[in-house]
């Protein structure tokens, strides 16, 4: 037997028999589908996209400048641990490394860049040269490195896609897409993906769904959905009760990604 490909709910014998039932199935499955993709959008991610620090295992910031991606191992560290790092080795005066793998700062970025990508198709790294092509202007070159970084389960990636595809950068206008690449990026834990989506349902006059996406992303840190939840609120589109526990979860989220570490190194201003 085999599951109806939209709804899930109904077993055909065959491909045939599913063809043969879809007339009378249509209008079920559509909204039984849609049922089953809204309780993955407003599923509550358990952090957001960047994940921890591998080092300290802290949440990393929202704010890609308050950590780095080492060019060796490919691994995310906050300025907290980096700025320990730096410290232990002026202290010891010893060589500069990696706080991750150890292995020794390289002065050909770019190389090892090329080399991680042909050797592992990391997505991490396809990514930042992706945004460096971007920036460069070319951004044929940077849709090609952000889509296959996308493939590779980059949620900053499907994000950056989602607005090549509204803009029209490196590809052509395709609204479709762009939703489709900003959903991706919102299950995924991308706050700024999750308020636009907000915004878009807000913009549609369905006000109930933008408030789940702006609750979503400000329980993850997003200071915009707070916001758009505190206007909610003022217009009477948001409980008290809910505002209030969106305010919490909020606060808990941004002091999570707190250390004496990072404080240090925000203070020299360490990047």
């Amino acid at each position: 037997m085999k599951a109806c490909d939209g709804c899930k709910s109904i077993q055909y014998c065959s491909d045939t028999c599913q063809t043969d039932h879809r007339p009378q199935h249509e209008r079920e499955c559509n909204e039984r589908a849609a049922e089953l993709r809204d309780e993955i959008l407003f599923k509550q991610p358990e952090s957001s996209h960047w994940g921890d620090c591998p080092i300290c295992f802290l949440p990393l910031p929202q704010d890609p400048k308050h950590f780095g991606l080492m060019e060796c191992c490919g691994k995310m560290i906050c300025r907290g641990c980096i700025y320990a790092n730096i410290s232990r080795e002026t202290k010891d005066k010893i060589e500069c490394k990696c706080p991750f793998c150890r292995h020794p700062f390289s002065e050909d970025a770019d190389r090892n860049k090329k080399k991680r990508i042909e050797a592992k198709n990391d997505p991490a790294t396809l990514r930042e040269v992706g945004k460096t092509r971007y920036n460069d202007g070319d951004y044929k070159s940077a849709f090609k490195y952000w889509t296959k970084a996308a493939e590779l389960g980059d949620i900053v990636a499907h994000f950056t896609l989602s607005m090549m595809y509204r803009k029209g950068e490196g590809v052509e206008t395709d609204e479709k897409m762009a939703l489709h690449h900003l959903e991706v990026a919102a299950i995924g834990g991308h706050p700024r993906a999750r308020q636009e989506l907000g915004c878009g349902e807000k913009r549609n006059g369905r006000l109930d769904r933008a408030v789940k996406h702006w609750t979503i992303a400000a329980k993850l840190g997003n200071d915009n959905s707070l916001n758009a939840l505190k206007w909610g609120y003022k217009e009477g589109y948001v409980s008290k009760e809910d505002f209030a526990a969106a305010l919490r979860a909020h606060q808990a989220a941004v002091d999570a990604t707190k250390s004496t570490q990072r404080e240090a190194a925000e203070a020299l201003n360490l990047n």
